[in-house]
């Protein structure tokens, strides 16, 4: 006799929630403490005003250095001169740090931001319920998603450690991610907006790519477990991103609304696993995305605006009672379909805790409190956010003095045993795909090398690493995202006086032409008769479009950590001993593999 649907979920519910608080290193702790921490949030619920409660809903960003300084950006967006201000306005439940490309320039040095972080808690301390504040940024690891640079360490992103963990165990995910955790909470950043749980199963995904474990829901599974166990280790809350899965879209979110076209049976098998392992793991957060899932929600609303996917599926069927954040609201996937006044209020009645970066904030604001005076947002449904809210803070250890020590943080960011780990880390990261003739590893025979292709400062650095090397003369040549026709002459001029070629190549970077030109100097080069040897430094699917250079290295990123594992598996100080965590499909035929997942090459 089959159950009722209500049952079933009841049980999965319970399942679930019993796997949280079962799981090793979990954060939600016992069931005694997670009582006491329930217990004391519905008693300062319940001296909060409804204002109070609204502003717990909103996670913002502030512009500028310190708590106190006037930045015209928060004039601009906010009405109010200074970050402080900014929380006393609004009384918000979060910040989020960016740095300076989006002009907020919060994060510069570690006694900077953790001074900026003590600022703005000792603001939040004074307003309102005084409740502290989640701290937040985005510090995935890798070259795609970062905010804060040296001097803190620079890890490998996700799909670089899972080449590296394939046929090796997990350590050094959670390793890497305890390390990205440590060095936050010292700067007083007590939420990480990771790890990436999507399943990357679309070598065209233009958002995701080698910001996912890969494409073995398996692997993914295994990886986002370990990786939020070491953030843990690490004293820093996690996000699992993002929900339910955005890993097989050729739309990038940012700009447009993407469609998912699974079937709730492939989503089940390939988008979900790592949710349900993040939430069996102890997941502090889960973000949601923008994106279109007809199979789970026929009337078209994004994931964020979705009741059935939000409250239907991750509360009640995946038993998931922590934090639900969106992803960032000004996201063209959000904002477009819907107003700074709607998607708010949109958000929350589909079952979301926190917005982040609501455009047009007083709008925002306004329209969540009118939505809760007028009953549009119940009473009973604010405070199951605020309490989850209050709950996590409390969890976090947040209560009652939110500080950190400014030196401390100097200190440990960037710390001699952290920089040892991270390159060791990295050096188990390359992964050799194609090795023609023994092209590699390089001998030490004297030889001038052109190092060119995509990469800027890049080239320059890579350069520098080779002509340390006896006998290696190097020239660099910068050939740009999208080159000419007269740039790809140039390249195959110089590469006919020299004796090698190192080619950096990102074709997810590739302009206009979709990296087609990037492509084309790969080719040209490989047959100009000089040996090439061509690096993907971002998205390992690259070489379908060169498949006949004679070496080819992924590396999965360019930063300067990166580089250096580059020119020691070049050379042969290291042996590459990474695997492919996807399937490299020929570039005719994407149902033919041109190399399989688990490839990789070793000297």
């Amino acid at each position: 006799m089959n159950q009722p649907a209500t049952t079933r979920r009841q049980l999965l519910a319970t399942a679930a929630a019993a796997a949280v608080i079962g799981a090793a290193g979990s954060a939600l702790g016992s069931p005694a403490v997670a009582a006491g921490h329930r217990n004391r949030a519905r008693a300062m619920l319940r001296k909060m005003s409804v204002e109070d409660k609204v502003g717990q809903l909103f996670v913002v960003e502030v512009n500028g250095q310190t708590s106190d300084q006037a930045h015209p950006k928060n004039e601009e967006l906010f009405g109010v001169s200074t970050p402080e201000e900014i929380i006393t306005k609004y009384r918000p439940g979060g910040v989020i740090y960016f740095d300076a490309r989006r002009g907020s320039d919060n994060l510069r040095e570690p006694r900077q931001v953790a001074r900026l972080s003590n600022g703005l808690q000792r603001a939040a301390l004074r307003t309102g319920a005084r409740v502290p504040l989640h701290v937040s940024t985005d510090q995935e690891g890798g070259s795609v998603v970062y905010r804060m640079l040296e001097p803190a360490t620079q890890l490998p992103g996700n799909m670089a450690l899972a080449a590296g963990a394939l046929d090796a165990s997990t350590d050094d995910v959670r390793r890497a991610a305890e390390i990205i955790g440590a060095e936050l909470a010292a700067m007083g950043i007590n939420q990480n907006y990771a790890p990436v749980a999507d399943v990357n199963v679309n070598p065209d995904n233009p958002v995701i790519g080698v910001r996912s474990f890969g494409e073995n829901p398996d692997l993914c599974s295994s990886l986002v477990s370990a990786a939020i166990r070491g953030y843990h280790d690490g004293d820093t809350a996690t996000a699992a991103k993002h929900f339910p899965g955005h890993g097989d879209t050729n739309v990038d979110s940012h700009y447009g609304l993407p469609e998912i076209p699974h079937t709730r049976e492939e989503l089940e098998e390939l988008d979900l696993p790592p949710f349900r392992a993040a939430i069996a793991r102890g997941v502090d957060t889960i973000m949601t995305a923008h994106i279109v899932v007809p199979a789970l929600d026929s009337s078209g609303a994004p994931a964020t605006m979705s009741r059935p996917i939000i409250t239907g599926l991750l509360r009640e069927e995946l038993g998931y009672d922590g934090l639900i954040v969106t992803d960032a609201l000004d996201m063209a996937g959000a904002s477009e379909e819907f107003p700074p006044d709607v998607a708010p209020v949109r958000a929350l009645k589909a079952g979301v805790d926190q917005l982040v970066l609501a455009p047009e904030m007083d709008t925002a604001h306004a329209a969540v409190l009118a939505a809760v005076r007028s009953g549009e947002i119940s009473a009973e449904r604010l405070n199951a956010s605020v309490l989850r809210i209050l709950e996590h803070k409390l969890r976090r250890g947040l209560f009652p003095k939110p500080y950190v020590d400014e030196e401390r943080a100097a200190r440990l960011v960037g710390s001699e045993a952290h920089l040892r780990d991270a390159a060791a880390i990295t050096d188990r990261t390359m992964t050799l795909v194609r090795n023609e003739n023994g092209t590699l590893p390089l001998s030490g025979t004297e030889r001038r090398v052109l190092v060119t292709g995509w990469g800027g400062d890049r080239l320059d650095t890579l350069a520098g690493l080779i002509a340390k090397r006896p006998g290696q003369r190097t020239t660099t040549l910068d050939t740009g995202n999208s080159p000419t026709e007269a740039v790809i002459s140039e390249a195959v001029q110089a590469a006919g006086e020299h004796d090698l070629v190192v080619v950096l190549s990102n074709l997810a970077d590739g302009g206009s032409d979709k990296g087609a030109a990037q492509a084309t100097l790969v080719r040209s080069l490989t047959d100009s008769g000089t040996p090439t040897v061509a690096v993907g430094v971002r998205n390992p699917y690259d070489v379908n479009r060169f498949p006949k250079v004679p070496a080819y290295l992924a590396t999965f990123s360019y930063g300067p950590p990166t580089l250096v594992s580059l020119a020691r598996a070049l050379y042969g100080d290291i042996t590459p001993g990474g695997k492919l965590p996807v399937t490299i499909p020929t570039a005719k035929d994407p149902a033919k593999a041109l190399y399989p997942y688990g490839h990789g090459l070793t000297y």
